[in-house]
């Protein structure tokens, strides 16, 4: 494990920084991460209102609805809660970072992290713009997911963008349009009270 001492922080541009501040007192999530990955150079954590509404309500951004995000994270999962300052936070992030890029902290906030400071930020916006985007879906009451076939063209599309990244795929990462939920049916509200109304003529004949 990596100690504050192992550190060397420095600027965009490699100029070594160095100052008379206090560390984060979450330091150890970002120590963690480093040293569980050595192909991460910059850790950002941050507190944007639509991630971390998905965040407090336990709901990972794991839905193929966005060519971009499969692209770029593949999926975006929810570590459990744990206290800030604390070993449990790091405890609850450290079985997901070795397959993430981005993570949603239960109750708390959303953390990124990529081979440079640029990296790491643009993977916080594009959580963000994530779900702001499957928000609206939800407000709106349907989701048109990509197929698997979609998913997988996409993934072999990484390697002619240059996107590096461990993000886990597999049959629930991310959840396709053939992967969905196959006891979900979808009604129209014609259909639906004709379904009410017979319920009831049912009822009073009993």
């Amino acid at each position: 494990m990596m100690t504050p001492d192992d550190l060397v922080i420095t600027d965009l541009y490699g100029r070594k920084l160095s100052g008379r501040r206090n560390a984060s007192s979450e330091l150890g999530m970002h120590l963690l991460i480093y040293s569980r990955r050595p192909d991460i150079n910059a850790v950002c954590h941050a507190h944007p209102p639509a991630a971390t509404g998905y965040a407090a309500a336990g709901v990972p951004l794991n839905k193929a609805i966005l060519c971009e995000l499969v692209l770029s994270l593949g999926c975006i999962p929810v570590a459990r809660y744990g206290t800030p300052g604390t070993s449990e936070l790091t405890e609850a992030l450290e079985p997901l970072v070795q397959s993430y890029e981005a993570i949603l902290m239960a109750n708390h906030g959303v953390v990124c992290y990529g081979q440079d400071l640029l990296n790491a930020f643009f993977r916080m916006e594009t959580t963000e713009h994530f779900a702001r985007v499957s928000l609206v879906t939800e407000l709106i009451g349907k989701q048109v997911l990509l197929s698997s076939g979609d998913v997988e063209k996409l993934l072999a599309a990484r390697a002619r963008y240059g996107v590096q990244t461990a993000s886990s795929i597999g049959p629930d990462c991310p959840v396709t349009a053939d992967g969905a939920d196959s006891e979900r049916i979808t009604l129209t509200r014609r259909e639906l009270e004709a379904l009410v109304d017979e319920a009831q003529k049912e009822r009073s004949r009993r």
